[in-house]
Formats: C-alpha cells, sequence, structure tokens
C-alpha cells in the first residue's frame, strides 16, 4: 500500500516529556547508548502490517523543527539556547530501528544514542497504532469516537452534580495508543470546548494547535538508564531525583514512582527530594493504596500533601478519576492523565496494549519492575535478582 499522507506531520507530535528528557540526556549523558524494544501486551498478531509501519519510519527522516515551532517552545524557560540550536539539527534516523514480522507478532528494537532513541517511542507506537485500526476498522469516522464521548460527559456531569469539583484536574495523555490522529485532535478539542476541569495535553503539536498548557513529567526510561548509570545500582533512584532536579530544578518535578515499585521508591524520597519535588505520579498498581502511601509519606516528612500533587495515570476512565477523587480530592492536589479511553476509546474498538521500553544502557540490562504483576520488562533474569537484593525486594518468578 503507497502511502502518500504521513501520519506524523511534525516533530511536535509526541509527548511533551521526551523534551524535557532528551535535553537532560543531551547536557549530561551525551553518548551514552541504549537499545529499547517494542512490546504487544495485548497480545494481537499485527506483524503483518509491518510494510506500511516501515514506510511511516522511513518518511519520518524528513521531520525536522521548523522556525514556528522553535519560537513556541522557546516560550518554555526550560529549554536552553545549546540545546534549541542542536534541537533544529535533529533528524530521526531509520537506520537505528530494525522490524520484522515473527510469526504475524511484531518485532522492533532500537538500538543508539539515548538522544536519539529517545525521540522514537510516543511517535512510533501512535503509527502503529493508527495503521492497526485503520486497517481492522476502515468504516469508523472519527464522529463516532465524539458522538460517545458526548455520552460520557454526560453521564459524568450527572454524577458529579452534588460533588465539590472545585479540585478536579483532567490532561489529555492519549498520543502513543490514539486510534488516530483525527481523533485525538476532535477528542482535545471538544473536550476545550465543553469539560471546565480539561487543564491541557501531553501532545505538544495539539497544545500549540489549540492554545493549551503542554504538560508532561519524566518516564521510566530516566529511572532505568541509571541503573546502568550510577556507580551503585542502590543508588540509582537517587541519582536519578538529583539529576533531573539538576537540571529543571522545581519545573517539572513531578516523580514517577514505579521504575521498581512504590515502596522502594519512598526509601529513597526522603525529605529533601519530597520538599523540591512538586508530587508524584501513579502509573501501576492499586491507587488508592498508592495514594494512601504517597500521603502517609508526606505527612511523616512533616510536609502538608495539600501543597503536593498527585497525577494518576494508570488505565484511567472518567468513572474511575470519580473515585479516586472522592478520596484523595480534598486531602491534596490530584490530576487526572487518561490516555487510552480518551484517544482510542470507541463502541467495538479494542485498543492496543502496546509499549516501548529500554532494556539496555551502555550495553548491559536495564529492568522496570512497577507495582502491577507481569509488568516486569528486563531480558536478563540475572540482573532483576541483583535489582531485587539491591532494593532489598522479595525475589519472586
Amino acid at each position: 500500500m503507497k502511502i502518500i499522507d504521513p501520519i506524523i506531520k511534525t516533530i511536535l507530535d509526541t509527548d511533551v516529556y521526551k523534551f524535557y528528557i532528551q535535553q537532560a540526556i543531551f547536557h549530561r549523558y551525551y553518548n551514552v547508548r541504549v537499545k529499547a524494544e517494542f512490546y504487544c501486551r495485548s497480545k494481537d498478531f499485527i506483524g503483518c502490517y509491518i510494510k506500511e509501519i516501515y514506510q511511516e519510519i522511513k518518511m519520518m527522516e524528513f521531520l525536522y523543527l521548523k522556525n514556528e515551532e522553535l519560537n513556541y517552545i522557546s516560550k518554555f524557560n526550560c529549554f536552553k539556547k545549546d540545546y534549541k540550536n542542536w534541537l533544529k539539527k535533529f533528524r530521526y534516523n531509520p537506520k537505528l530501528i530494525k522490524i520484522y514480522n515473527y510469526n504475524n507478532q511484531l518485532k522492533i528494537s532500537i538500538k543508539g544514542l539515548w538522544l536519539e532513541v529517545v525521540m522514537w517511542e510516543t511517535p512510533l507506537l501512535a503509527v502503529i497504532s493508527e495503521i492497526v485500526h485503520r486497517n481492522r476498522s476502515p468504516k469508523i469516522l472519527p464522529n463516532k469516537a465524539i458522538i460517545f464521548l458526548q455520552e460520557k460527559l454526560y453521564n459524568f456531569y450527572k454524577k458529579t452534580k452534588k460533588l465539590d469539583m472545585s479540585r478536579f484536574k483532567l490532561i489529555e495523555f492519549g498520543t502513543r495508543r490514539r486510534f488516530s490522529k483525527k481523533v485525538q485532535e476532535l477528542i482535545i478539542l471538544t473536550l476545550k470546548k465543553s469539560f471546565p476541569w480539561f487543564i491541557g495535553t501531553s501532545n505538544y503539536h495539539f497544545a500549540r494547535k489549540f492554545n493549551l498548557p503542554p504538560i508532561g513529567t519524566n518516564s521510566h526510561e530516566w529511572f532505568q538508564a541509571h541503573q546502568q548509570i550510577s556507580p551503585i545500582l542502590a543508588n540509582s533512584q537517587r541519582v536519578a531525583l538529583q539529576v533531573w532536579l539538576e537540571e529543571y530544578y522545581n519545573q517539572y518535578s513531578i516523580a514517577l514512582t514505579d521504575c521498581i515499585n512504590m515502596d522502594a521508591f519512598l526509601k529513597d524520597f526522603g525529605k529533601k527530594f519530597a520538599c523540591q519535588y512538586n508530587g508524584l505520579r501513579h502509573d501501576s498498581g492499586d491507587p488508592l493504596k498508592w495514594g494512601e502511601k504517597a500521603i502517609l509519606h508526606y505527612k511523616k516528612l512533616g510536609i502538608n500533601p495539600k501543597n503536593k500533587t498527585l497525577i494518576f495515570s494508570d488505565n484511567l476512565t472518567l468513572d474511575k478519576t470519580l473515585n479516586i477523587y472522592k478520596k484523595f480530592g480534598h486531602l491534596t492536589n490530584v490530576i487526572f492523565g487518561i490516555g487510552t479511553h480518551l484517544s482510542c476509546d470507541i463502541p467495538n474498538i479494542n485498543p492496543l496494549n502496546i509499549i516501548i521500553k529500554l532494556i539496555e544502557c551502555n550495553g548491559k540490562p536495564v529492568a522496570k519492575i512497577s507495582d502491577s504483576p507481569g509488568k516486569t520488562i528486563c531480558k536478563d533474569q540475572s540482573f532483576i535478582q541483583t535489582l531485587h537484593k539491591a532494593y532489598n525486594l522479595p525475589i519472586i518468578n
């Protein structure tokens, strides 16, 4: 199939935090090399779409940061002049990617300088998701997603009519598993027009287009890479937290807690970090138990949780946000990041559960364990055991 119109048309069509991480890498880890791999947790057999996916990958090498786009990101004080000058020259390099069909399963690895590999994850996942859905469901029009969203919003308004919603905030997090770029665009536009608690999107392109705040944090890969960057494995989370502060101080200082697990994270998240970081992000495990642990941790450190922010972002729906808000909305600042259940929530459509994660840094294994069983990612079982010992975790299969 010949593709004329590429899915990714701008370098800004990605998650905001990718630029934050890339700048930190540029300043501190310019020569660090990594390897990342694609995983399809939903076990969909999508290897048959490999040719279309590769065509899109090839077209991405022609993307570059246009002057008006550079002027846009220059409004945000976090980006330094040296990084912006380098970013103008940045190009996606398809040679970093190996892609093949193995028994109809899609296999992808990305290997090279972390500085370059970091930018592939979000747009590549968005490409895969859109290609699969347009082949499987060619008759689905974007307005079907909007009609369903309006039904959900109507039901949400009914359920919240008697609630104090003054502290409720929603961010759109849907780029990487969207049904299509057009669906995501219309979802964001609908939320901006008709959802009073909508505060922004994690997609730079749509934030610019619709004059919305671009909102992002950091990611698992930041903590994963430090497992091999840090001289001492047991100090890797503290090193990752400290270096991020040195790069951004109190900007974008929401820490992701589940690269190993919440308990291991909190042991490293002492009063100094807890005071300097604006808050924490939940991305696996029971959100209510996680929130209780976070608030208790702040209280033990003598910090008022009302001065901190908890961002919830794990497989959320609007209904799930209400349960969490009722529990914590009066105790702390809560923000909800909803992705797939906005950008790919269409009746009779099954979203892909796809991810791209680091598996190596400087030729050595790294791992993501998380707070949810079955989400562990690592190619080296012995490193998992080493990581468990370093953080005094129980050894499990």
